[in-house]
């Protein structure tokens, strides 16, 4: 049985870039790194394997792999984007100290389950941090009881690529 999430891990561009954002920043302490020489295969490799830990005990990772290429780009929330939970003072907080910063930061975003603002990492990704509002366990019980229904509506009308 699957217990929770240990790490998701993600490239990077530079490890140290990343543990200014993720540590200095977002205040997620570096917990592990290690140089990864030779992969499982016995190819020659030179990679930075590192893991920011959460108050869960769950870790960020991150991957850096000098001259191997990888599409670093700037994400849209659609895409891929990274949602950590905080506490609503500290959404706030962190809004606050987004923008004293200068770095992007947007929202206040009302989702009526839970509120929350976004940043971008040095490597592109978005950042959510995402605070639970009050009615978020009557909310989640009543999609919990809805949501195999609306995901077979959607299968039945969502709008098709006539490019296939």
């Amino acid at each position: 049985m699957i217990q929770g999430l240990h790490h998701n891990a993600y490239r990077c561009r530079d490890s140290e870039e990343t543990r200014g954002f993720y540590e200095d920043f977002l205040g997620l302490p570096l917990a592990h790194a290690f140089e990864i020489q030779e992969t499982k295969t016995g190819r020659v490799t030179r990679v930075l394997h590192s893991f920011y830990e959460m108050q869960d005990g769950s870790f960020l990772a991150f991957f850096e792999v000098p001259n191997s290429p990888f599409d670093f780009k700037d994400q849209h929330d659609y895409d891929l984007h990274i949602a950590l939970q905080v506490d609503h003072a500290t959404l706030l907080e962190m809004f606050e100290k987004g923008k004293a910063a200068g770095r992007e930061t947007r929202g206040v975003a009302d989702h009526g389950f839970i509120q929350s603002i976004y940043f971008r990492d040095p490597n592109g990704y978005v950042i959510e941090l995402t605070a639970p509002t009050p009615d978020a366990p009557v909310i989640l019980t009543e999609g919990r009881a809805k949501a195999h229904s609306v995901l077979d509506h959607w299968q039945q009308t969502k709008p098709l690529d006539d490019a296939k």
